[in-house]
């Protein structure tokens, strides 16, 4: 499990300036097990990526990557650095998004009048709201209820879309 967990580990907190303290302060993982992910004396569970990956503001996924595919990450422009910056501010607001969600995050602030931290964040919010309405809807597609609310997405669609 994450072949890739000690050099992509490596990789983070060389890019981030972090050091073993920080790792463990922000993951809330034990410093033996940080010390061992780092030194390749042991292999992580599930658990540990996951808390990993929270703690560190990334995707689940980028434990299981080899470091050469991940180096794009590291060309940055000032947009990119100042929405990394707010990631790494508020990691529980990005916890359970994809590689995916960030590209979107990214395109949307590009595109919003407010290109501060603040401007971030209230994309990243919308964001996340939506994600919470789709899901919202589908339970209540598979419901008792779901002739009525597609009659009415129906109706709102038409009105909306013309």
């Amino acid at each position: 499990m994450g072949e890739y967990a000690k050099e992509n580990l490596r990789r983070l907190m060389s890019a981030r300036g972090l050091s073993h303290k920080d790792v463990v302060r922000c993951t809330g993982l034990d410093r033996r097990t940080i010390r061992g992910l780092l030194n390749g004396t042991n292999r992580p569970h599930a658990k540990t990526i996951h808390r990993l990956a929270k703690g560190l503001g990334v995707a689940t996924d980028e434990f299981f990557v080899s470091p050469s595919y991940l180096i794009y990450r590291n060309l940055y422009d000032p947009a990119d650095l100042k929405v990394e910056g707010v990631v790494r501010n508020n990691p529980a607001l990005f916890s359970s998004w994809a590689q995916a969600d960030f590209e979107e995050l990214q395109d949307s602030y590009s595109l919003s009048d407010d290109q501060s931290a603040e401007g971030i964040l209230d994309v990243a919010r919308k964001m996340n709201r939506r994600r919470d309405l789709q899901k919202k809807l589908n339970v209540l597609l598979k419901s008792s209820q779901s002739d009525a609310i597609s009659t009415f997405l129906e109706v709102m669609y038409k009105t909306v879309a013309g």
